[in-house]
This record gives structure tokens, C-alpha cells and sequence, in this order.
């Protein structure tokens, strides 16, 4: 195994090295093992040959022999391993440093067994192939110092369809290469992912996170009434670098897309069938002319009040908020659309018993073991006590059902 030789190696030269592998349900503590129990440890919970692309089927609809799990934000500040990082160095040196990068989107798959190993990285990340800069600040969040706000901003921003990614995102291919060798040596899957359209508009529009987004809407009204149309300019322009950008990921071994409507709460159901779906309708669409075999799944988050208008996304598979009832959104979007969800992250808060009946729920009501694709309503908050999320993973691995039970 690639990882573990160069873990041996490390270990042999220093046991200090940032980069001993985590242990399964690591405690404070003891937050590492040696690489060989980590290697161990991860062999032990992909055990079977089936494992290594039921997510990939299970993303594209096909019913599968168990429920598969992955988790938004599973490599995140929860692990204890992740903040040895994360309070050292800032967030773009962390997902621009292939080193970094790989080691953050690991660890989590090391400690807990999910279905797919995620890469670190962040939905901003290609937004400087368009000449948009941006930083995200330790207790502040993302900051976007170009100005977009009218036509003319659109205009003077690069042109999309000729991006080079390897030229200006010289790392994703670094990242995702060596995650996909690892990937196959953990028998498990690689997960790409963008941002939609609307919400990386909004993002820079706004400047930085907004309560309101009343920027980003006061353009949006502009270009309805017709006085500037820099909006849908923008959308299209960004669709056609995210689509692309997809691509590339897919290239790089990415096995599965996740596009994130991460903005979908600012948006009455109006606003998003006006603006923000045909853009992230062309995102998906690029990639999926291109990569028909490559499921793409669409999350918009906080756009459960208007699930009914998700159905006909072009993706593979729509994953929803934990805002909606799984069976009510299994209602809405009809038998033939596969779906992805939606445990409430805060169940992570909760006793053994309670996490392990929120995924016994969830399962149940999506259609029965291996009918979906179990994942959180939203990312793995900060603060998660890490054994929690074993015990959720375990538990969507060991249920066969009510009748098995």
C-alpha cells in the first residue's frame, strides 16, 4: 500500500512525524496508532470486494447489498487529528498543499470506514480561474475582495471556457491522483465536488457570508426587470467553469461529483427556478455529456420548500436537508429519482442509542437497507464528539432492516 509504506518510513525516522496515521475512535488521549493498526483498522472495515464501488452505484440509482454512508463535512475541525492542522496553518495552504490536502481527506477514513473518502478542499477553491480572489479567514469565514455587481464586473472577468486547470489549479490534480491510488488500496471511492453556480455568485457578489444575500438580490431583481442582466451573465459564465471544473475532477480520478447548492436558503422557490437552477442545470449537464457513467449528485441545502422543483435536476441523485422527513421527501421526489440524506447533524450530540436509531429511522423511511445513500441533512459540526460519528457509520453498515433485526 502506497500510503502505508511511506507511513512505515516516516515512523522509523521520527516518531513525532505530523503524519502517524489516526487510530480508530481516537480519544484525546490517544489520537494516533502506529501506520500499521491505522492500515489494519482500515482493511478491517472494507472487507468486502463490493465495497469498493457501492457508493458509485448506489449514486446512481442502482439498489445495493447495504445502505452506504458518507458524511459532508467528514473531514473536518471535530477530529482532534484535523485540528493539528487547522490551528497551525490557514485554510488555502491547507487545501493547496497536496501533502496537507491528502492527509486531511484521510484521516477520517482511517478513523471510521465511511464509503468514500472526500477530498479536502472547498467550493471557492476554482474561483481564482475566473480572476476572483478570495481568502477564508480563521473565525470570519470567506472573504472575496473582487468586486462583481453589474454587467460591466461580468465582462472583465476571464473567460470561462478556456480555463486551464492544471495551469491554475496545478494541486487538484496532485490531490486527487494520489487520493485515487488510496482510494483503491482502502477498497473504497473517491468523491469529488464543486460549488453551484448561484451560490458562488452570491459568495462573491456579497463578499463574504451575508444573512440577507440583499446584493446578490438586488441584482437578481435587476436582471429580471431587465436593467442589467450581470446575474444571468454571471450564472452562465460560472456554470460553464464549474461544469468543466467537474470535469477535471473526473479526469483526476474522481469517482462521484457532489455539487453544492450551499446558498439554496436565500432563495424563494421563484428565485430558484428563475436563476439558480438552469445555471447549476448546465453545471451538471457538461459533466454528464461528458462522463454519462459518472453519477453526479445535487445538494441544495435549505431548498427542501421547494423539493418538487430538484426532480429534474439532470443529476443522478438529489440529496436533501434534514429539514424534510426522509419519507416525505421520498414522497415528493417520486420513485425513479435516488436520493441521498438526511440524518440532522445534531443527533451526533446525542447518547449511542439515539444515533443509532436516527439511521434505523432514516433507512427505513428512504425505502429499506441498500435503497439510498445515507449522509448527514448538512455537514459534521464542530464540536462532534468524534465516537459519535463511528457509531453512526457502524450502525448504517450492521442494519439489514426490520424484518432482520
Amino acid at each position: 500500500m502506497i500510503f502505508r509504506n511511506i507511513l512505515l518510513t516516516l515512523t522509523l525516522l521520527s516518531s513525532t512525524t505530523a503524519f502517524i496515521a489516526t487510530s480508530h475512535r481516537p480519544s484525546l488521549t490517544n489520537l494516533h496508532s502506529t501506520a500499521e493498526a491505522s492500515s489494519t483498522e482500515a482493511t478491517s472495515t472494507s472487507s468486502n470486494a463490493s465495497d469498493r464501488d457501492i457508493l458509485v452505484r448506489a449514486a446512481r440509482g442502482e439498489t445495493v447489498e447495504r445502505t452506504p454512508v458518507w458524511l459532508m463535512r467528514q473531514a473536518g475541525r471535530y477530529m482532534a487529528a484535523f485540528r493539528q492542522y487547522s490551528d497551525k496553518y490557514p485554510f488555502r495552504e491547507r487545501s493547496e498543499t497536496p501533502s496537507m490536502a491528502i492527509e486531511l481527506s484521510l484521516q477520517c477514513h482511517r478513523a471510521y470506514g465511511m464509503d468514500g473518502i472526500i477530498m479536502f478542499s472547498d467550493i471557492l477553491t476554482p474561483l481564482p480561474t475566473l480572476g476572483i480572489d478570495f481568502d477564508v479567514v480563521k473565525g470570519t469565514g470567506p472573504v472575496i475582495s473582487t468586486k462583481v455587481r453589474n454587467e460591466e464586473d461580468v465582462k472583465n472577468l476571464m473567460d470561462a471556457a478556456s480555463v486551464n486547470f492544471d495551469e491554475t489549479l496545478p494541486f487538484i490534480r496532485e490531490i486527487l491522483g494520489t487520493l485515487s491510488k488510496e482510494a483503491e488500496e482502502a477498497n473504497t471511492s473517491l468523491i469529488g465536488f464543486v460549488g453551484a453556480p448561484f451560490t458562488l455568485a452570491a459568495y462573491t457578489v456579497e463578499g463574504k457570508s451575508s444573512k440577507h444575500c440583499l446584493k446578490s438580490k438586488k441584482m437578481m431583481m435587476a436582471d429580471a426587470e431587465g436593467s442589467d442582466k450581470g446575474m444571468s451573465l454571471f450564472l452562465d459564465k460560472l456554470a460553464t467553469m464549474i461544469g468543466n471544473y467537474g470535469c477535471h475532477q473526473i479526469e483526476c480520478g474522481a469517482q462521484v461529483v457532489q455539487v453544492f447548492e450551499s446558498w439554496a436558503h436565500q432563495l424563494s422557490p421563484a428565485q430558484f427556478e428563475q436563476f439558480a437552477k438552469p445555471a447549476a442545470q448546465k453545471a451538471i449537464r457538461i459533466m454528464k455529456e461528458k462522463y454519462p457513467n459518472v453519477p453526479v449528485i445535487y445538494f441544495a441545502n435549505g431548498g427542501s420548500s421547494y423539493l418538487d422543483l430538484q426532480r429534474d435536476m439532470g443529476a443522478d441523485m438529489i440529496a436533501v436537508d434534514w429539514s424534510v422527513d426522509m419519507a416525505r421527501a421520498r414522497k415528493i421526489l417520486g420513485p425513479d429519482v435516488p436520493i441521498s440524506g438526511n440524518i440532522d447533524p445534531t443527533i451526533l450530540f446525542g447518547t449511542k442509542e439515539q444515533i443509532e436509531q436516527a439511521v434505523r429511522d432514516c433507512i427505513d423511511k428512504a425505502g429499506g437497507p441498500g435503497k439510498h445513500l445515507l449522509n448527514l441533512g448538512h455537514g459534521v459540526m464542530q464540536g462532534t464528539p468524534e465516537e459519535a460519528v463511528g457509531w453512526l457509520v457502524d450502525e448504517c453498515k450492521r442494519y439489514k432492516g426490520k424484518n432482520m433485526e
